[in-house]
Order: C-alpha cells, then sequence, then structure tokens
C-alpha cells in the first residue's frame, strides 16, 4: 500500500506553568513526526527537548542525502535499515544533550523524553525514549504502541496493581529512562504495517496525565475528520482537567493513494 499522510500539531504551556519545555517537529518531506518533552526546568528541559527533535530531524535530513554516509552507532543484527536510523538518531540526540549538559553548569541535568514515528514505503516506523506516549486508533479503539520508560511501569509489570493502587502511586513522574542522563541510551524501536484509516497519536504527558484513555479515545474517534481541531481538542480537555504540566500532541491519519 502507497501512504498518503495527513497530520497536524500543537503545543500548549498548560494552566500552571510559566514556560513550555515540550517540542514538536514535523519534517514533511521525510515522513517523520516527533513529540520531546524536557525536563530540568526552563535553563534546560526546552534546551533538551529543542536539541533531541532537531537532532534527530537534522540526521534524518543527512541520511536521506546521503545513504552512504558513516554513521556514530552501529547497526543493530536482526532490525531493519529504518529502524536502526530511527534508533541512531535518537541516540546522537542523546550524547549531544549529555555532552552539553556535561559542559554546561546552568543546564547540569537536563534531559527529555522523545517519541519518534517515520513512514517509509508501506511501513511504520516507531522509536522511543521516556514516557511520552504514541498511540494508534485503528476502527475506531485505540492502542498504546509505546510502552512507558516510568517507575510506575516498572512497578505494574513487578506487581499486580489495583487500579486504586495505580492512581494512588507517589512517584508517578519519575521516568526511568530519558535522554541526557548519561552518554548511552537504550531506545525502543519498532515496525508495523499501518491501514488504511489509521490514525496516530504522539503526545507528551501532560495529555494523559490529565485526559483518561477513554475520553482521548473519544475525541480522537469524533473529530479524526479535522485533525487540527482534534489536537486543539485535546489539549483543551488536559487544561480543562487542570492542566499541571504542559501538553503537546500530533495527529498522523494514514490514507491509501488512489
Amino acid at each position: 500500500m502507497a501512504l498518503k499522510i495527513r497530520f497536524a500539531g500543537n503545543t500548549h504551556v498548560g494552566m500552571k506553568r510559566t514556560h513550555n519545555e515540550d517540542n514538536l517537529f514535523v519534517l514533511s518531506e521525510e515522513n517523520l513526526y516527533i513529540v520531546a518533552d524536557g525536563m530540568g526546568g526552563h535553563a534546560g528541559g526546552e534546551v533538551a527537548s529543542k536539541m533531541a527533535v532537531e537532532t534527530v530531524s537534522d540526521f534524518f535530513i543527512e541520511t536521506a542525502k546521503d545513504t552512504d554516509l558513516t554513521w556514530p552507532y552501529k547497526m543493530e543484527k536482526g532490525k531493519e535499515y529504518e529502524e536502526n536510523r530511527m534508533a541512531a538518531s535518537i541516540k546522537l540526540a542523546n550524547l549531544r544533550i549529555f555532552e552539553t549538559a556535561s559542559q554546561n553548569s546552568a543546564q547540569h541535568g537536563m534531559g527529555t523524553t522523545i517519541v519518534a514515528l517515520g513512514f517509509v514505503g508501506n511501513k511504520a516506523y516507531l522509536g522511543h525514549v521516556g514516557d511520552s506516549r504514541i498511540y494508534r486508533v485503528r476502527a475506531d479503539k485505540m492502542e498504546q504502541v509505546t510502552e512507558d520508560h516510568s517507575l510506575l511501569n516498572d512497578y505494574i509489570k513487578m506487581k499486580d496493581l489495583t487500579e486504586q493502587e495505580i492512581e494512588d502511586f507517589p512517584h508517578k513522574n519519575v521516568i526511568v529512562r530519558a535522554l541526557g542522563m548519561k552518554d548511552t541510551v537504550q531506545v525502543d524501536v519498532a515496525a508495523e504495517e499501518p491501514q488504511a484509516g489509521d490514525v496516530y497519536l504522539l503526545c507528551s504527558d501532560g495529555l494523559n496525565g490529565m485526559v483518561t484513555d477513554e475520553n482521548i479515545e473519544k475525541i480522537v474517534v469524533e473529530q479524526k475528520n479535522d485533525l487540527e481541531k482534534c489536537c486543539n481538542s485535546l489539549i483543551q480537555a488536559a487544561n480543562d482537567g487542570g492542566g499541571t504540566d504542559n501538553v503537546t500532541v500530533v495527529l498522523v491519519e494514514v490514507h491509501e493513494t488512489d
């Protein structure tokens, strides 16, 4: 299936913060979509998330122009070329953020999550680190297709937590993997074949921290015909729910070409 893509994205500071540490980036010529959620305060988080989206997009531009370009990382066996390309771009972003933070005391400890979605041929390639998410809505049913790298998710996997225990978990914002924490990082990558009509949602945790998956699904299913309106409705729902964090959403809809 040859793919045709529609997309929209937006970001908002939220109702409690004074500055936005999230960044989104769309590289339409490469069908690449990125959301990053920075941490480390104004001097750091904003810088880290911006470095992440720019490094990943620049790597995709450079490797599209020169397929013989020497990569900074070895190809992982058992992974497709495009999965390795995605992983390498995110690893490079991690290293640049780590080195910048190490050399600048004002930015010491800065980091960021990242989710990235790219389309090549008839496949979608997903890469992520942290607790920002990618969801896929197919046949009006939404599924989270990334796994949170968070302390809460580690506990859920280790123990059979009740809904109430999850709700009351005291360290919901603690993430166990992020860009910039160390000089190397493990990147989760995956490939899948999208179907015509699929809608992918990339978001920072400012969305899913404020809005239930059920309500996110409802908004996307009802408003996916107008992606820009849908983005704004998702952000509004997060702000109506308290808006305690920056919120960023990117919606990507897959069509079959005629």
